[in-house]
């Protein structure tokens, strides 16, 4: 999702006055930012929204807000981030791939994978997640696996995927088969392709 589709999907927010005018003062005044912030889910609402499927209305006008900002956008993520709650920080990870950050969101996305909260997991495996190293994306992928975070939320999956993440998943289909227990179904069917695409010994 681009800004400008985030903005035309927010269309039917219950009080559009308010996040033009939170955008606006943003845009000449960043450290509103701390107040307008975690008032979105408030003001905005929170359903889903139709025309951005799998965002929610505080979620897109939280993005918004940080896209704004005329500037110090990764100082404004993190703060926000360490001060908010699971839904603003949420947020903040949503938006890490539309500001001019370069890299440095990145501790954010360790923070975030690091806890057991399922929706920051999958935030942070989104497209900034390309910013991750390969062995922190590998153990991320795993860590999907094991929470039940769908594997459709990991960015750019089957790209990425190489041998090393194939022999991870090998070895745990091996050990929670030994136990009677099976993969996810997703995890199942991406072992499946991974395996499929090894060169066939001679």
């Amino acid at each position: 999702m681009t800004p400008d589709s985030l903005r035309a999907a927010l269309g039917g927010v219950p009080d559009p006055d308010w996040l033009d005018t939170a955008l606006r003062r943003v845009s000449t005044e960043p450290t509103a930012i701390t107040r307008l912030f975690p008032a979105a889910g408030r003001r905005c609402g929170r359903a889903a929204l139709p025309d951005a499927p799998g965002w929610t209305a505080d979620d897109a006008a939280r993005v918004l807000l940080l896209t704004s900002l005329p500037g110090e956008h990764a100082a404004y993520a993190e703060r926000l981030y360490q001060h908010g709650d699971a839904a603003e920080r949420r947020a903040v990870l949503r938006a890490l791939p539309l500001l001019p950050i370069g890299a440095d969101g990145v501790p954010l996305l360790h923070d975030a994978i690091r806890t057991n909260d399922t929706r920051l997991v999958a935030a942070a495996l989104g497209p900034y997640a390309r910013h991750l190293d390969q062995a922190a994306w590998r153990q991320a992928v795993l860590k999907c696996v094991f929470s039940a975070v769908p594997l459709a939320n990991v960015a750019d999956l089957d790209t990425r995927a190489d041998g090393e993440l194939t022999a991870m998943l090998a070895a745990l289909a091996a050990e929670r088969h030994a136990a009677g227990r099976e993969l996810p179904a997703d995890a199942n069917d991406l072992l499946h392709r991974l395996t499929a695409a090894l060169p066939r010994e001679a």
